[in-house]
């Protein structure tokens, strides 16, 4: 629904939808028969839990989606060995996600650790 309301591409939607019919294997057709009995498998999935983050070594890096910042994670990782391999900031680990893609806990903890930030 947030990508509707934040009016992502009509793509970009479809393909999200389907990495969650495939991340619950999901590979029948949606249809007003089946569809609660999907929504309860997905409902009913277990909960990953979350990685722990050393926000003292770890860097958020937030862009907004467009179609031309597709490959961005790619080529941020690829610039970032390439200038920074041997300085000290190359112990830093960048997290690259879209806005809105971290968790308000995330930004919160990160934000508390770094009071450097504003």
């Amino acid at each position: 629904m947030a990508l509707l309301l934040n009016k992502y591409p009509n793509k970009l939607i479809d393909e999200q939808f389907n990495n969650v019919l495939v991340k619950f294997t999901i590979n029948e057709p949606l249809t007003l028969i089946n569809y609660n009995r999907s929504h309860q498998k997905i409902i009913d999935s277990p909960i990953k839990e979350k990685l722990l983050v050393n926000y003292k070594k770890t860097i958020f890096v937030h862009f907004t989606y467009c179609s031309s910042t597709k490959t961005l994670p790619i080529k941020f990782h690829i610039l970032w060995q390439k200038y920074f391999d041997k300085f000290p900031i190359n112990e830093v680990i960048p997290i690259l996600g879209e806005v809105g893609e971290f968790s308000q806990e995330q930004l919160r903890e990160f934000c508390k650790n770094n009071t450097y930030m504003t």
